[in-house]
């Protein structure tokens, strides 16, 4: 059994006093603290870093906690309390920054659409803000499936510490690149130098294309794991380097 280090574990416990102290109260924090598309009334910067602490379900938490657990505890051995932490938010707030971009150059491109119909701002804010629309200006020019898409682009929040744990996986394999990992429905182990690779090539897939099962933040995944990947090369490359 992995012994559980000091920041790990404060960590783990403010994601779950957040999480059943919202379910026990009702009160929703998602507009405040969850991340939101940067021309939604409810964006705040600050939600680069509170989105972590949120998480849809207990599966969420469950997932994200475990993972953290597993292959944060022997990073934060070996790099100390403030070391991990710094790497923790910095691909915790890499992954929702890249999220966005992502997401703001698939809306950008819609939104052009509807200005070159002829609404104005107020008019296109209107609409992604209640859903729907029977302007026969956007319903003859756009498939319902692109009306969908930039409603669920403005409306939609990301939660979650998964662009963390990507992170944190991929430094993981960087550092312990022959450590046997397995999957729930494919419980055969792989070295982590196979195993996280092709994890992140199912999240880039799912990113990329309509097969994705569920609401997940797939380009938050693969930012996090990117942004942890820059981070723990460069700190592996000059570890022994004399100064």
């Amino acid at each position: 059994m992995v012994r559980l280090t000091d920041t790990i574990k404060h960590l783990i416990i403010i994601n779950v006093i957040v999480f059943f102290g919202l379910q026990f109260t009702q009160v929703d924090l998602t507009n405040i603290l969850a991340l939101h598309f940067p021309q939604n009334d409810n964006f705040g910067v600050w939600q680069y870093v509170t989105h972590m602490f949120m998480h849809g379900s207990f599966a969420h938490i469950l997932f994200n906690m475990y993972g953290l657990w597993a292959f944060g505890t022997p990073l934060e051995q070996m790099w100390g309390k403030k070391k991990f932490l710094f790497f923790y938010f910095s691909a915790g707030i890499g992954a929702g920054l890249i999220y966005t971009l992502v997401d703001y150059y698939q809306f950008s491109g819609l939104y052009e659409t509807f200005i070159q119909l002829g609404l104005n701002a107020s008019e296109i804010t209107s609409i992604l803000e209640s859903g729907s629309t029977s302007d026969p200006r956007v319903v003859n020019a756009i498939t319902q499936e692109e009306f969908n898409k930039i409603v669920r682009l403005y409306n939609t929040p990301a939660v979650g510490a998964s662009g963390a744990i990507y992170g944190v996986l991929v430094a993981f394999g960087l550092y312990f690149k022959d450590a046997k990992l397995a999957l729930i429905f494919l419980p055969i182990p792989i070295a982590a130098k196979y195993f996280i690779p092709v994890l992140i090539a199912f999240d880039l897939f799912f990113g990329m294309t309509r097969y994705s099962v569920g609401n997940i933040a797939h380009f938050a995944h693969i930012g996090g794991a990117l942004i942890g990947f820059l981070i723990a090369w460069y700190w592996k490359s000059n570890q022994f380097r004399v100064r």
